[in-house]
């Protein structure tokens, strides 16, 4: 045989091996779960309700953005999202607009919560959101759980900001940090009214009725309380800021599709 032929033959062996391993079909992503199209964008109903969407960003209770949230965008159900917009227009004829920390919470985001939470080394972010609170006991005291009313698309974390609303500077990675209760002037800025602990705060002073939160901050936290309840919200009590519109319509359903666009469809 030629010198050159056999040297081709050497050169065609591998890549014929090569072949008959590939995989006869090539390999797709699974598409990601899209929204039903009962979800909308709260941006899309209101334009001038806030959006400080925390899990996108570092400055939340594990200190890193979350799994799930590819924008920083509020999505609910647009009864949820329509009821907002009414109590929205109530607040903004008092001098007040509502700013929303989190809204539908993809369900891989409290998936990854509780891994979180069982790293009891990551303790990163303990001084400004659970100073009290030994990080083995957040299953216990109810700070974490395997499911979420948020993955159901009706339930809002939020509070009020007082007209013109101040910027608030962005959270740095590794600064000090502050008691999520401790006063205002010294806690994370926030352009928020004084609710007497910031959002998202492990403690029992997140209670919405707690009696040791007196005077204006009690007067706060009750006239977000008596807006949003007007308008079909039920208060959870253990967190002030914490809200789910009545009847949800999808009261059984985890969702799981990412906080982004793309995801929705209606």
């Amino acid at each position: 045989m030629p010198r050159l032929a056999v040297a081709l033959r050497a050169l065609t062996l591998p890549v014929a091996a090569l072949l008959a391993i590939a995989p006869s079909t090539p390999a797709h992503a699974k598409p990601e779960p899209k929204a039903p199209k009962e979800f909308v964008a709260l941006g899309d109903v209101d334009p001038t309700i806030r959006q400080e969407i925390r899990y996108f960003t570092p400055h939340n209770f594990t200190g890193d953005p979350v799994d799930g949230y590819r924008r920083p965008m509020c999505v609910l159900t647009r009864p949820a999202a329509e009821a907002l917009h009414r109590a929205q227009r109530q607040l903004l004829r008092r001098g007040y607009t509502l700013k929303v920390y989190d809204c539908y919470r993809p369900q891989r985001a409290v998936n990854g919560f509780v891994e979180w939470a069982k790293d009891l080394d990551d303790q990163r972010m303990k001084d400004e959101f659970y100073p009290r609170v030994d990080k083995s006991r957040l299953f216990e005291d109810g700070y974490i759980a395997g499911k979420s009313g948020h993955s159901r698309g009706s339930t809002v974390d939020l509070t009020i900001v007082p007209l013109p609303a101040l910027p608030t500077r962005p959270y740095v990675p590794g600064e000090k940090l502050a008691p999520c209760y401790a006063a205002k002037e010294d806690r994370f800025p926030d352009n928020s009214v004084d609710m007497g602990t910031g959002y998202d705060c492990f403690d029992t002073l997140s209670h919405t009725l707690d009696p040791r939160i007196t005077g204006a901050q009690r007067a706060n936290r009750l006239l977000l309380k008596s807006t949003l309840e007007q308008r079909g919200f039920v208060n959870l009590a253990e967190e002030w800021w914490h809200y789910t519109y009545q009847p949800e319509p999808f009261p059984d359903t985890y969702f799981d599709f990412p906080v982004a666009r793309r995801s929705l469809t209606g």
